[in-house]
């Protein structure tokens, strides 16, 4: 059974979904009622504000028409290999879909694939901005001493 991963972002003050958590969401919704796949597995913990990005997630796919049956919470992970290393357990085979934005998409199927998943992204449209793009290159960095470490899972 195939899963759709969306990964998280942040939620703003009164458990508002930035721009990306709804721009990711909404996407994942769109997939889900296209039969992409089966379940939709919300990941991300709480940040800054409350409540988890997994809650807010949960409740925009079941206001884009989701089943609720089909809706999984990942709700402690706090960065993009805890977000896809605690999401195995809510799979059932290791075929996923991953949703997130384009600029950080190629890492983190990087990252899936190295936990042994059959991942490929699909994401909405969206062009990064300056500073995104700059923490992204850090990130990768952050991944590369991951490898080099073995990458141990969450």
């Amino acid at each position: 059974m195939r899963a759709i991963l969306i990964l998280g972002a942040a939620v703003w003050a009164d458990g508002l979904p930035s721009p990306s958590l709804q721009r990711r969401t909404r996407h994942a919704a769109a997939l889900w009622q296209a039969g992409a796949a089966e379940r939709v597995i919300c990941c991300g913990g709480v940040g800054r504000h409350p409540p988890s990005e997994a809650e807010v997630m949960a409740r925009i796919l079941r206001e884009e028409g989701v089943e609720a049956e089909a809706i999984f919470l990942e709700d402690r992970s706090t960065s993009t290999y805890e977000n896809i290393g605690f999401a195995r357990a809510h799979l059932e085979s290791d075929e996923v879909i991953v949703v997130t934005d384009p600029y950080h998409a190629p890492r983190a199927v990087m990252i899936a694939r190295r936990m042994r998943l059959r991942a490929r992204a699909d994401c909405p449209p969206h062009r990064a901005s300056a500073k995104a793009r700059v923490r992204e290159g850090f990130a990768y960095l952050k991944l590369g001493w991951w490898f080099a470490r073995g990458g141990p899972l969450p």
